[in-house]
């Protein structure tokens, strides 16, 4: 085997996980490849978190102009070019590409294109355009990430019945639209779409929208898409999806009633199928067990030589947590002694209108595991800075400890949220009081003093009203 072709770590998958696992190994001084069958960035960078909240930020410049007469702004009649929209999103997509390719040539990291599966505990075969390679190294990371998934007998066409891919491609935005699933994503593109004039429905098949958020999240935000006009229907089986040509045609249950609907397009939004299968774990002792990678809490399988992080092992379908997986991957291979990720303080962002923002137990799981605790809430609507943003909608909610006064669970939904969020992690993963937070000195006018009075509320010390 020629010396080119052995590693000391060799990464299967080039997303937000495998590219930063690759630059730290190379950071660490290991010869290191990184395999990848499109393009480096993965489904975050190309067909998901980027060029998502490159179109949600367009929705809210256009949403702005629609509502610039309440800030004595005169625009006249406002309109969109679509193309122009998709052309900056591109323009994103590309400069952030090339900035990862940058860094691969700057940390001298051998990128090999083309699809990868292990051939045995320390080799990959690559089927490149060239032909096939075989790759030796000491230890291999999987990071092959996700793909949509769909409902039984729905076939996505990407172009009437689609996806995020298809979502993010079209080449107008529809009349009408249907969103199955009210999950995170399911939610921004019904935001998107229905900014841009569509008339959105959307089927979910729980009792309420963003179904691992806190309670009263989701039920403000109902109200907001209510008042958005949005046909939201929670609790409804979707039956069958069907491509009529120049519409599709929904079929949902409803209780006992079966109901029909057309619309332009369907979007399917029920969740991701991580990569498994195909990719040579048979050839290694790694298990495979309800669809996803069986890991250590150092992301290392039951194959010591193979490790695997981000959407293949589960635990959180999210860029940010595989980046810090595979991160810790590296150090332990590294023998650099990580500690274990604390996924109890995983920050939970979407990016709809209003933002939601959250981390920890909610409420209602509080309850569940008999934990005593006081909530502390505060509204955006008399905060100053959110009235001079004309963005007044949504709330601040801290739960903390009864007893030991730890902060357990903090949820936003408002202007911002994703980024205000991170106030209540660092207090989470630090195991910090809320009183402790709420006496350390917040800027004024800022959103952040949202947090302060809803923290302030939590410790019995309310400072307005």
């Amino acid at each position: 085997m020629s010396s080119e072709n052995q590693y000391d770590i060799a990464i299967l998958g080039g997303g937000p996980g495998g590219y930063i696992a690759a630059i730290r190994a190379a950071r660490h001084g290991l010869k290191t490849a990184l395999i990848e069958k499109e393009k480096i960035g993965g489904t975050c960078l190309h067909w998901g978190c980027i060029p998502t909240k490159g179109l949600l930020q367009n929705a809210q410049v256009f949403r702005h102009c629609t509502e610039s007469d309440s800030f004595g702004i005169r625009t006249g009649e406002v309109s969109y070019d679509w193309e122009a929209i998709m052309e900056r999103q591109r323009g994103i997509i590309d400069r952030l590409h090339k900035g990862v390719q940058s860094l691969m040539k700057k940390h001298q990291i051998e990128v090999i294109p083309g699809f990868g599966r292990l051939a045995s505990p320390t080799s990959l075969e690559v089927e490149t355009q060239e032909g096939a390679r075989i790759v030796q190294a000491k230890n291999i990371v999987v990071a092959t990430g996700s793909v949509a998934r769909s409902l039984p007998g729905v076939q996505l066409d990407e172009e009437r019945v689609i996806s995020n891919v298809g979502a993010l491609t079209m080449k107008k935005p529809p009349k009408s639209l249907v969103v199955i699933g009210a999950g995170a994503v399911g939610v921004e593109f019904a935001s998107i779409y229905r900014t841009f004039g569509a008339e959105v429905t959307i089927l979910e098949y729980l009792p309420k929208l963003v179904p691992l958020e806190d309670e009263e999240v989701s039920k403000y935000l109902f109200r907001c898409f209510k008042k958005a006009k949005m046909n939201v229907q929670l609790g409804v089986a979707v039956q069958t999806v069907e491509n009529r040509g120049d519409h599709v045609q929904v079929t949902y249950k409803k209780g006992e009633d079966l109901v029909e609907m057309e619309a332009e397009m369907c979007l399917v939004s029920v969740g991701r199928k991580p990569i498994v299968e195909g990719i040579g774990l048979d050839n290694t002792k790694a298990k495979v067990e309800r669809g996803v990678i069986v890991v250590n809490e150092y992301c290392q399988s039951d194959e010591p030589t193979v490790y695997a992080i981000g959407d293949v092992i589960g635990n959180y379908l999210l860029a940010h947590v595989a980046e810090v997986e595979g991160l810790l991957a590296v150090d332990h291979i590294a023998g650099k002694g990580p500690e274990p990720i604390d996924y109890s303080a995983v920050p939970r962002c979407t990016y709809c209108h209003p933002q939601i923002g959250s981390v920890g137990l909610s409420e209602k799981e509080c309850e569940e595991q008999a934990i005593p605790i006081e909530v502390g809430k505060a509204q955006f609507m008399p905060n100053g800075k959110a009235m001079a943003l004309g963005e007044t909608d949504g709330f601040s909610k801290v739960i903390r400890h009864a007893e030991t006064g730890e902060l357990l669970g903090g949820h936003i939904i408002g202007p911002e949220a994703t980024d205000l969020v991170m106030e209540y992690v660092v207090a989470k993963k630090n195991r910090m009081s809320a009183a402790s937070i709420a006496h350390t000195i917040h800027p004024h006018p800022t959103l952040s003093e949202v947090n302060l009075d809803a923290l302030h509320n939590a410790i019995g010390e309310p400072v307005h009203g």
